[in-house]
């Protein structure tokens, strides 16, 4: 692990994934002082991190369970699973809520027809198609699709 904890802060945020996402959430968390660590399992990834970035990062397969512990799972306050598979995001979430009793878990999905796993439980699911669906069709029925198109 490279990068230094605010030990006076409770909040620790594990992200799973640094592509464009994972890196804009962890820009955000760390611009606003809060602990985040972020794994990649390849550390070319971390390069999308700004330069000012006050978190950890951490090289390694996150399926790992060697690689969670050396995070610190166990502390982690938030879970967040954004890599760009949605088997890994899921395995990762529930490992997260079932192996570590984690209560706050965010997964992103690309497929739409895989939040179903999810029906029940207290995982949140982040699914780009849905959003993407869901605010095309308010702009379409707030008639301004014109402004779109044009």
């Amino acid at each position: 692990m490279k990068g230094v904890l605010n030990r006076t802060r409770n909040d620790y945020t594990i992200i799973i994934g640094c592509g464009r996402l994972g890196a804009s959430i962890a820009n955000t968390l760390s611009d606003q002082e809060k602990n985040v660590l972020i794994i990649d399992s390849n550390k070319d990834s971390f390069r999308k991190l700004n330069p000012s970035f006050g978190g950890l990062i951490l090289t390694g397969d996150a399926t790992d369970l060697g690689v969670l512990k050396e995070a610190q799972i166990e502390k982690a306050t938030l879970i967040i699973a954004v890599t760009n598979n949605d088997n890994t995001n899921i395995m990762l979430s529930q490992l997260a809520s079932e192996v570590y009793k984690k209560q706050h878990i965010i997964v992103r999905l690309y497929d739409p027809e895989r939040k179903d796993v999810f029906n029940g439980s207290s995982i949140d699911v982040i699914c780009p198609f849905i959003m993407s669906l869901n605010e095309v069709t308010e702009i379409i029925d707030m008639g301004t699709v014109e402004e779109v198109i044009v």
